[in-house]
């Protein structure tokens, strides 16, 4: 994980530093890449961030598309709206229905994915941000933890078989690109000295269902991380990236309702990007950068620091500790197993 970069993680996780970037930088449209050939992967991609990230692929050349949404009917408006003015070949866009809320739909996609003929880009979208917290009906877990992290991180590992049995029919190695955040950096993460630590997130009362958005994103990083220690760049190019602050992306729906929400609300579309903007930072990490960026977290398409807490001692202790138990709640599906068949 040694890495030099051109700021330390205090100061690029500041939100000073965050404000700044987003008032005095925008991010590059992403060009001089040909995707022609190529099949993608991305979820959520029925609104926002996923939509235009979606949209971008298709204009890069991408010649499969597959949209991984939680509601098939809205995936299908979003195909309708993504195919205009395109001469695309019949079944070049697909809607395949994926929950993040459900184990048992996250290993249907996975099954289903076995299907096409490669596997080239995958990009892991999905995330939601609630006002209060909620056990997920089926594992029991806090929702927010289930959705953003946990689904996330067994999509990634599942697909790892999938895109190893592809890499023949393809010309180098396929990319996951993990759609993060700045806010990670922020978290107070409470919860850091618990053990075991998972089971701290499902505890009821009260709660602030924004800084519990802030660490679900950073335990996606801690993931990152270990993951990438443990798969070969040759197999895949696993990095992260962030569409910095974004003012309509619909991630904030239900916050908006709030008093608060609203006055968020009213900061966030001066100073947000448009999702077609931040966009372009997730589709640049997910197509532009190589091996260099395995394992490593882009910020306005540049390698940057993530959370200071992933660079410290007290990091490398959670990190193997999140490992371990993210393992052992996967065991259901031979987490483990496929993670040494695929080092080999």
């Amino acid at each position: 994980m040694a890495k030099s970069f051109d700021v330390s993680p205090e100061k690029e996780g500041s939100m000073l530093n965050f404000f700044q970037r987003q008032l005095t930088q925008t991010p590059e449209v992403v060009q001089g890449v040909n995707l022609e050939g190529k099949t993608a992967i991305v979820t959520g991609s029925n609104v926002g961030v996923g939509l235009e990230c979606s949209r971008r692929l298709l204009d890069l050349g991408l010649s499969k598309l597959v949209l991984a949404v939680r509601s098939e009917a809205k995936g299908q408006t979003a195909l309708a709206d993504l195919s205009k003015g395109r001469n695309l070949k019949e079944g070049a866009i697909v809607v395949w229905h994926l929950d993040h809320s459900s184990y048992d739909s996250v290993l249907s996609f996975v099954e289903k994915t076995k299907t096409l003929d490669r596997l080239d880009i995958v990009i892991l979208n999905i995330g939601i941000m609630t006002t209060s917290p909620k056990p997920n009906p089926n594992t029991g877990h806090e929702e927010t933890i289930q959705v953003n992290y946990l689904s996330m991180a067994l999509l990634a590992i599942l697909l790892l078989p999938v895109i190893k049995s592809k890499l023949p029919e393809q010309q180098g190695p396929s990319r996951i690109t993990i759609v993060s955040s700045d806010a990670s950096a922020w978290a107070k993460f409470k919860e850091r000295n618990e053990v075991p630590l998972l089971p701290s997130f499902d505890r009821p009362g009260k709660m602030d269902m924004v800084e519990r958005t802030f660490v679900s994103k950073l335990l996606g990083q801690f993931f990152l991380v270990e993951l990438a220690k443990r798969v070969p760049p040759t197999v895949a190019i696993i990095n992260a990236s962030t569409p910095g602050m974004v003012h309509d992306s619909q991630i904030s729906r239900d916050t908006a309702q709030t008093f608060s929400g609203k006055l968020a609300e009213v900061f966030r579309r001066r100073i947000g990007y448009t999702s077609t903007v931040g966009a372009r930072m997730i589709t640049d990490a997910a197509v532009k950068h190589g091996e260099e960026t395995h394992g490593q977290y882009l910020n306005f398409q540049k390698v940057k620091p993530m959370a200071p807490i992933i660079y410290t001692a007290e990091g490398e202790r959670i990190r193997d500790q999140l490992w371990k138990e993210t393992m052992a709640e996967f065991s259901f599906a031979g987490a483990e197993d496929i993670i040494k068949d695929i080092r080999n």
